[in-house]
């Protein structure tokens, strides 16, 4: 079954450890960066001989951090390790991890430096999205968590979240 929209949590990063086909992802670039000209941000998860695949094109965030349009504490912190991407205009394909592909799912979309993904626009009972607070909003623990959609009753739900980012003091 499909679930609600996730409730809103600001100046975190979302992302799940899997999603099913023809899931659209999105990639933004940080603050005080810009993508790359003609750089197209979507990438869609696929099933392909090979089995459930993301459908990359180039992107890049480019630019030098401009600090005084951000606040002192914004820092760029890469959480994985970053992909290159060669340059190249024909859509390029990430193999995901064997599990997910046994089961027909797209693992976790690759990080790219200075960008963030923006999630998808559905979910589904048993998807589970993990919060991360982004960096310079992370003064009261926890920060960082995960809500699961379930399904009780016919009803379908996420689970609370028990984390707030914030950059008071």
């Amino acid at each position: 079954g499909e679930c609600p929209d996730p409730p809103v949590t600001e100046f975190a990063d979302v992302t799940a450890d899997m999603y099913p086909p023809e899931t659209r992802l999105y990639y933004e670039c940080e603050p005080g960066y810009d993508r790359a000209a003609g750089a197209y941000p979507g990438i869609q998860c696929k099933i392909e001989q090979q089995g459930a695949v993301w459908i990359y094109q180039p992107f890049k965030c480019s630019g030098e951090k401009n600090l005084s349009t951000v606040a002192p504490t914004m820092e760029s912190e890469l959480t994985q390790k970053p992909e290159l991407e060669p340059l190249s205009t024909a859509p390029q394909k990430q193999e995901d991890l064997s599990e997910y592909k046994q089961k027909g799912f797209c693992g976790p979309p690759k990080t790219i430096p200075h960008a963030f993904i923006k999630g998808p626009q559905k979910h589904y009972v048993g998807q589970v999205l993990h919060f991360k607070c982004q960096t310079g909003y992370d003064k009261r623990p926890p920060t960082f968590g995960s809500r699961t959609c379930k399904e009780v009753d016919g009803k379908t739900f996420w689970t609370p979240l028990d984390m707030r980012c914030t950059n008071d003091s």
